[in-house]
């Protein structure tokens, strides 16, 4: 069997991004910036004020004090959009707003509550040093300068500097559209009366959850009973519209597990299981030039194979950088054990206390418990030669709810 590193870096070079394409920016938001983005311009483009208050030259307030205020001109306002041509002259001043343009002359900005106004004339009450607050040009970004590097998921925050600099589409790539099938003759509709034997299908809403969370489309999401034909048909139909196939159940070893013999018969085959835990029985194959995978059937296993393979593939066909969540040391609170040689992924709580991480476990760790990943933010990773942990251990933690 592969190792789970072993099995990451297969997969991992098996795909590629996807073609880039151009997106308008006001649906830019969380896809992948394919190609460095390059300042055009000075941001600010313009010395403007930090604040209301009034366009001074320094050295007209030398001295100045509540007690001994000196007295300016004011030859006018200058809001924010305005364009004062004149330059200031000594004694003179201009009311100025927040993120007006500097009128020429002017050096200084002398906030509002520091003045005290009447008519034409302002009582300066605070020497003004040169270049209070005003923002110089290019403060923020300077022209030429790289801001987002490609492979940057794209956040408020980046969608509105690029705004700022006059990017009306940005190239992302594509967003890999994804076919989720559950199978097994005991599954129904969620909103399906249950007979005796049957439970609802819960796993191809979780991995469709979990797919679109990794910033991938949710083409579709199917139900195969245990009917060779019937998933061989659905899976021939999938194909030419999607760019992923992902199945749930039906990759062990049980008479009624078709997913493997299916598979083997559409496509390349690249491994069938892991050395792990939970999520042992995991095929990887190539149909037709598709990455599929397909997952264990019990809950549990899914979400955590679908989080160790699926999530980095989806994020390198994106153009992502950081394929992987980030890790961190943490301290068990519990002692954990493990009785078989493969490696284990441990639902726990960890949170930083105390000048440190902690962990507690989630509950029993059975493969079917899907309300212990309700609980957890993270997953303890416990080596293959290890089987037991004690209490008060150090332990790599996977945080599963932190994005990158």
């Amino acid at each position: 069997m592969l190792s789970v590193i072993e099995a990451q870096e297969r997969i991992l070079r098996a795909v590629a991004p996807l073609a880039v394409e151009m997106v308008s920016l006001q649906f830019a938001l969380g896809r992948i910036l394919a190609k460095d983005s390059v300042c055009p311009l000075d941001l600010p483009p313009f010395n403007n004020s930090g604040m209301d208050g009034y366009a001074v030259l320094a050295e007209d307030t030398v001295g100045a004090s509540e007690a001994n205020p000196v007295k300016l001109k004011v030859l006018g306002t200058v809001a924010a959009g305005d364009w004062w041509i004149d330059p200031l002259r000594a004694g003179q001043a201009l009311r100025i707003m927040t993120g007006a343009l500097i009128p020429p002359g002017a050096d200084a900005v002398v906030m509002v509550e520091k003045t005290r106004p009447s008519a034409d004339i302002v009582e300066i009450l605070q020497q003004a040093k040169s270049g209070q607050n005003i923002r110089p040009k290019g403060e923020d970004v300077p022209q030429g300068k790289t801001v987002i590097r490609e492979g940057t998921r794209l956040r408020a925050a980046e969608v509105g500097l690029l705004a700022s600099m006059g990017f009306a589409s940005v190239p992302v790539h594509g967003q890999p559209r994804v076919a989720v099938i559950s199978t097994g003759d005991e599954l129904v509709e969620v909103d399906q009366p249950l007979p005796p034997g049957k439970i609802r299908d819960s796993n191809s809403y979780a991995v469709g959850a979990a797919t679109q969370r990794a910033g991938a489309l949710l083409h579709s999401r199917h139900h195969v009973e245990d009917d060779p034909e019937a998933l061989r048909s659905c899976l021939e139909s999938l194909l030419p519209q999607v760019d992923m196939i992902l199945t749930t159940g039906g990759v062990s070893v049980g008479d009624f597990d078709v997913v493997k013999a299916v598979v083997g018969d559409l496509g390349d085959i690249n491994f069938w299981k892991v050395a792990m835990k939970p999520g042992k029985p995991l095929v990887f194959a190539d149909l037709r030039g598709k990455p599929m995978f397909g997952l264990p059937g019990n809950p549990v296993s899914s979400l955590v194979t679908f989080e160790l393979f699926v999530r980095p593939t989806l994020l390198k066909m994106q153009g992502t950088r950081n394929l992987q969540r980030p890790a961190v040391t943490t301290m068990v609170m519990q002692e954990c054990r493990s009785s078989e040689q493969r490696e284990e992924f441990v639902r726990a709580r960890t949170i930083y206390e105390n000048g440190q991480y902690q962990s507690r476990l989630c509950g029993d760790q059975g493969s079917g418990r899907l309300s212990s990943l309700v609980e957890a933010n993270s997953l303890l990773v416990i080596p293959a030669e290890v089987t037991r942990v004690p209490a008060g251990a150090l332990v790599t933690a996977i945080m599963t709810d932190w994005e990158e």
